[in-house]
């Protein structure tokens, strides 16, 4: 009987969460019709990688409505998707598409990273809050190496930036973030 109980309340909040969702795209392509023809300006050039961030989200969440189990996959799922559309809007807004030579440092293994790491701290599951760190921070450094050689070096977005340019400073910022990460996580015994 708690089960069926169970069972009817994690399904109500699944049709929240879904009707929620498709409440959103409406209004979405609703603002997208009325500038379409006020203004003349297509939104929905701008915001197609929508289609691939929403899902991932509502993918994300749905993972709280299972078992811890299944849903720390579904939640790793969703953080691949998600990542992947906010990089598809990134490059979408900008016109940088070769940045995809190191923007996939971001989806594997930063996003499954991140996933895992939020996932553990809405869960309250340390082990994975552990695997997820390093997961993310590993993903990061990657980007930020491959970002400083693709854009810094070869230059393949058409920016030349050399060594004295931008590079540099994010590639400082980057370090110094890795350090303040690393001081917050929690140091085993050297002895």
């Amino acid at each position: 009987m708690a089960d069926e109980l169970s069972d009817k309340r994690a399904l109500s909040a699944a049709s929240l969460v879904i009707g929620g969702v498709l409440i959103l795209l409406g209004i979405l392509f609703l603002i997208g019709q009325i500038f379409d023809f006020a203004f003349g300006f297509n939104l929905g050039r701008f915001t197609w990688p929508f289609f691939v961030i929403i899902p991932g989200v509502v993918v994300f969440l749905s993972a709280f409505f299972l078992t811890p189990d299944s849903g720390k996959a579904l939640a790793i799922f969703g953080s691949l998707v998600t990542m992947t559309g906010a990089i598809l809007f990134v490059q979408n807004s900008t016109g940088l598409w070769a940045s995809w030579a190191y923007a996939w440092a971001l989806i594997f293994p930063t996003s499954v990273g991140l996933g895992l790491l939020l996932y553990s701290l809405l869960r309250g599951q340390a082990d994975t809050l552990r695997t997820g760190t390093n997961m993310a921070l590993i993903g990061a450094g990657i980007f930020l190496v491959g970002l400083f050689f693709f854009e810094g070096i070869i230059g393949v977005s058409g920016f030349n930036f050399g060594l004295s340019g931008l590079c540099w400073p994010v590639l400082l910022i980057g370090l110094g973030v890795l350090v303040l990460l690393l001081n917050f996580l929690p140091r085993r015994n050297r002895a």
